[in-house]
C-alpha cells in the first residue's frame, strides 16, 4: 500500500473517532485522544515524505493510488460499521474494539467470551469519569468574558488566573494540555495555523469549545438586555415548521333564540366562520468570523461584545419589523403595506384611525378610547376590548403623564374640575424612539392605543417551536481562515387582527436641538 492510501486510511480513522464520540454525545476517551493525536503525527511524517517524493526529479504520482485508496477507504468503513452494529445491539461501547484494530471476527468472539464468563447478556456501557477539564473549561471562558468588560454569573475565583491571559496565551495552554509539544516556541501565526489544523475539528479540542462558552455567554447578556419594545405590545405565537398554515377558522357567533309562537316552526341557524390570516416562518441571521489577523492582535471584543451586539441586533430586528407594521411599511420601508384582507392595517374601513393627527390631547384620547371599545368583529357583533397601552414616540409620554396623572384639572373659568381621565392613568405608556425614525424629519409621528391582549389578537411575533433566542454555532468550514459562527432566528411578523388598536395620525414633532 502506497504512502497516499496509508495518509487517507489515517484520515478515515481520526474521522472515525470524531463521529463515534460526537454520535454518542461525549468527549474522546483518553485513548481515544492518545490515537487521534498519534496518527496527527503519522499523517504530518506522510505528507512531509510525499511532498519530497513528488519533489524530486522524475517523481510520478502512484498511479493506483486512488484505488488503494477507495478500498482501503472501504474496508475500513465496513469493518467500522460491522463493529458498531455487533456492539450496540449488546448495549456493549464499540471504541475499544475499533481502536485496537480488531475484525468482526476478533470482535465477534471476545463478545462471547464476556458473554459466557459474566452468564448473562452484556448491558453495561464503559464510562469515562469527569476530571478537571471541564471546570478548566470554564473558568477560562468566564475569564475571556470577565477580560471583555463582562461580568459572567457564577464565575469564580478561577476564572480570575484567566481574565489576564491573551488569546494566544490561552491557546498555547489548551494546547499543552492536549499533549502538544512546543506550542511555546511558535510565533502567533503558527499557533493560529496549528490550532486551526488540529483542533478545528475535533469535537472535543479545548479552546473552540472555551471561545464557544464565552461566546455564548456574552450573546445570552446581549439579547437580555436589548433595548426594545415590541415585546410588551405583541404577542408570541409559535409554529413548528415553515409551512403556510392557513387552515386557522373562527366559529360564527350563534344567532338569538327567536320566538316561536304556538304552532310555528324552529328555524335553522347555520353560523358562518371566517378565515384567519395565514402565518409562515422565515429564517434571519448573520455570520461573523475570529479571523487570523484578528487572534494575532488579540482583539479581545470579537469574543466578547461582539457577540452581545449581534444578539441584540437579533431583536432590534424584531422590534423594527413589529413598528414597520404598525405604519404600513414594507419591509424595505416603503409605504403601501397591506394585510391579510388586501387594505392596510390603519384605514377608514378599519374603523381604527382618527380622522385627523393631533399631539396628546384629552379630547384625542377620549376619541380612541371610545373607538377601540366599540369595534365589532368579523360577524358584525359588538366586542369589548379594554384600552391597555399607549405607543408613542420620544417626546410624547410627558404630555400623557401630565394628562392622566392629576386628579383635577383647570376649566375655562379658571375653576377645578374632576379628570375624568385620571381613572385610566393605569394604562401602560410604551415609548420607542423608532417611531420617530421611521416616520422621517419632518413628518409627521403616529401615536396608537392598543387594547388588551386578552381581549383580542393584534400583531403576532411567531418563533420556531417558541425559541426566541437565536441560535449561534460554530460554522465547521474547512479553509476558512479563522472560527466562524452563525446566528440565526427562525421568526415572522403576522397582523392577526386590526381591531386591537387605534392610530392617531399625529403631528410634527420638532427636535429641541433645532432651536438651541
Amino acid at each position: 500500500m502506497g504512502r497516499k492510501a496509508i495518509r487517507a486510511a489515517k484520515l478515515l480513522r481520526q474521522q472515525e473517532l470524531v463521529n463515534a464520540a460526537k454520535d454518542a454525545n461525549r468527549d474522546l476517551t483518553t485513548e481515544e485522544k492518545a490515537e487521534f493525536d498519534s496518527l496527527q503525527r503519522e499523517i504530518d511524517d506522510l505528507t512531509r515524505e510525499i511532498e519530497a517524493e513528488e519533489n524530486e526529479p522524475g517523481g510520478e504520482p502512484d498511479p493506483n493510488t486512488r484505488q488503494m485508496v477507495d478500498e482501503a477507504i472501504a474496508g475500513e468503513r465496513q469493518r467500522v460499521a460491522g463493529i458498531t452494529t455487533m456492539c450496540r445491539g449488546l448495549g456493549v461501547d464499540p471504541d475499544k474494539f475499533i481502536t485496537e484494530g480488531k475484525t468482526l471476527d476478533e470482535t465477534r468472539a471476545a463478545l462471547v467470551d464476556q458473554m459466557i464468563k459474566q452468564g448473562a447478556p452484556l448491558g453495561s456501557r464503559v464510562t469515562v469519569g469527569e476530571s478537571g477539564e471541564d471546570e478548566f473549561r470554564r473558568d477560562a471562558a468566564d475569564g475571556l468574558v470577565m477580560r471583555g468588560g463582562l461580568t459572567p454569573e457564577g464565575a469564580g475565583n478561577g476564572a480570575r488566573q484567566f481574565s489576564a491571559m491573551s488569546l494566544r496565551d490561552l491557546a498555547i495552554e489548551c494546547m499543552e494540555r492536549a499533549g502538544e509539544a512546543g506550542a511555546r516556541r511558535m510565533s502567533s501565526d503558527e499557533l493560529f495555523t496549528a490550532i486551526m489544523q488540529r483542533q478545528y475539528l475535533n469535537p472535543t479540542a479545548a479552546f473552540p469549545a472555551i471561545l464557544d462558552n464565552a461566546i455564548e455567554k456574552s450573546y445570552v447578556e446581549g439579547h437580555q438586555k436589548a433595548p426594545v419594545t415590541f415585546d410588551r405590545w405583541t404577542t408570541k405565537g409559535s409554529l413548528k415548521d415553515f409551512k403556510v398554515h392557513d387552515n386557522n377558522y373562527l366559529a360564527g357567533p350563534i344567532g338569538d333564540f327567536e320566538e316561536v309562537p304556538e304552532g310555528g316552526e324552529l328555524k335553522n341557524d347555520k353560523p358562518v366562520d371566517a378565515k384567519l390570516p395565514t402565518r409562515q416562518l422565515k429564517t434571519w441571521g448573520k455570520q461573523f468570523t475570529l479571523s487570523r489577523q484578528a487572534f494575532i492582535n488579540d482583539d479581545i471584543d470579537l469574543v466578547t461584545r461582539m457577540p452581545a451586539r449581534y444578539a441584540a441586533a437579533a431583536r432590534r430586528t424584531i422590534n423594527r419589523h413589529c413598528y414597520q407594521e404598525l405604519l404600513g411599511l414594507t419591509r424595505a420601508g416603503k409605504t403601501g403595506q397591506k394585510i391579510y384582507d388586501g387594505k392596510a392595517l390603519f384605514c377608514s374601513d378599519h374603523k381604527n384611525q382618527l380622522a385627523n393627527g393631533t399631539g396628546i390631547t384629552r379630547e384625542a384620547v377620549q376619541a380612541m378610547i371610545m373607538a377601540i371599545g366599540t369595534q365589532k368583529d368579523q360577524f358584525d357583533q359588538a366586542i369589548i376590548i379594554r384600552p391597555e397601552a399607549f405607543i408613542v414616540p420620544v417626546g410624547l409620554s410627558f404630555d400623557i403623564y401630565s394628562l392622566f396623572n392629576s386628579p383635577a384639572i383647570h376649566t375655562t373659568d379658571n375653576t377645578q374640575a374632576v379628570n375624568p381621565l385620571y381613572q385610566y392613568r393605569g394604562l401602560e405608556v410604551i415609548e420607542d424612539a423608532t417611531l420617530n425614525q421611521l416616520a422621517g424629519e419632518g413628518n409627521p409621528v403616529p401615536w396608537f392605543l392598543t387594547g388588551a391582549k386578552t381581549d383580542t389578537a393584534f400583531i403576532e411575533v411567531d418563533y420556531l417551536n417558541g425559541q426566541e433566542v437565536p441560535s449561534i454555532r460554530r460554522s465547521e468550514t474547512v479553509g476558512q481562515l479563522g472560527f466562524v459562527w452563525d446566528i440565526f432566528l427562525d421568526f415572522n411578523i403576522n397582523v392577526m387582527d386590526y381591531r386591537g388598536a387605534i392610530k392617531n395620525p399625529g403631528v410634527k414633532l420638532e427636535s429641541p436641538l433645532n432651536n438651541a
